[in-house]
């Protein structure tokens, strides 16, 4: 939470939604929502129960976890559908950049054909900087859920940004991360998952390595989970992270490109 809500002052880095909706048409399932509200962007939230994997892609955790603002969304008769359009207040910020006097822009797209499919895309476009120094921020996220038999899933997802490089300047930093989860669940009790995934921002438009090659990392995790009851799980992960710089320190205080590690976790819910 420290992490997610640096960018936050007093009360709000407390704040996981706050928000109040209100169905603006008697026919047709039409919202408009404002607050604090999960993010349009992703498929892991920021609740590990609740995905695939203990830990996160390296493309959740630095693409919004929550959002701000406003939003207008439509569901089909058929819940198949759902289309949403956003005004914001900035990527992953409740309160926005001292300076900034632009509001930042989004779109979901989902569809559902039933319960084991899901496809969506959302996109940004806006900024994360003061009017002085506005470099414009263009964000695609693209994935799929696949529940292809009641034991196997996949789920798939590419993201893919461009950011101006200075000020008013057509050229632009593109960064750009796949992510592949696969899922065997052959009871309700056990299930376990593996995930590959790269991570490419060579310019550190949102990781900022300092190296010469900039952030290029590769990942892999394996995950086994046990399920004694609905609402608690016990999870076990190994992860393992190769980068093309030296970037990750140990506790020696030596720097290497590769990372890997062993976690685990108990969670439970009411």
């Amino acid at each position: 939470m420290n992490a997610n809500y640096a960018a936050e002052t007093g009360v709000l880095k407390n704040v996981l939604e706050a928000n109040a909706g209100l169905k603006i048409s008697k026919k047709k399932n039409l919202w408009i929502d404002a607050g604090i509200f999960s993010s349009h962007i992703g498929f892991e939230s920021a609740v590990s129960k609740d995905c695939w994997v203990l830990t996160r892609s390296i493309l959740a955790e630095n693409s919004p976890y929550f959002e701000s603002g406003a939003k207008l969304t439509y569901t089909s008769d058929n819940n198949k559908w759902v289309v949403s359009g956003l005004l914001l207040n900035g990527w992953q910020r409740i309160k926005r950049v001292d300076g900034n006097s632009l509001m930042s822009y989004g779109t979901q797209l989902q569809f559902k054909p039933n319960a084991n499919f899901t496809l969506n895309y959302s996109t940004f476009i806006g900024t994360d900087k003061p009017d002085s120094t506005r470099q414009w921020r263009y964000f695609h996220n693209i994935y799929g859920i696949f529940n292809v038999t009641s034991k196997f899933g996949i789920t798939a997802g590419f993201d893919i940004g461009s950011e101006q490089k200075v000020k008013g300047s057509s050229a632009m930093n593109t960064w750009y991360t796949p992510v592949v989860i696969l899922k065997y669940a052959p009871d309700s009790k056990w299930a376990i998952a593996a995930r590959g995934e790269y991570y490419y921002d060579k310019y550190g438009v949102i990781i900022a390595s300092g190296t010469p090659n900039g952030f290029q990392t590769a990942g892999f995790s394996f995950n086994v989970d046990y399920t004694p009851i609905p609402n608690a799980v016990i999870r076990l992960e190994l992860r393992s992270l190769n980068s093309k710089d030296d970037i990750f320190t140990k506790g020696s205080g030596a720097v290497t490109n590769n990372n890997t590690f062993i976690s685990s976790s108990i969670a439970v819910s009411f």
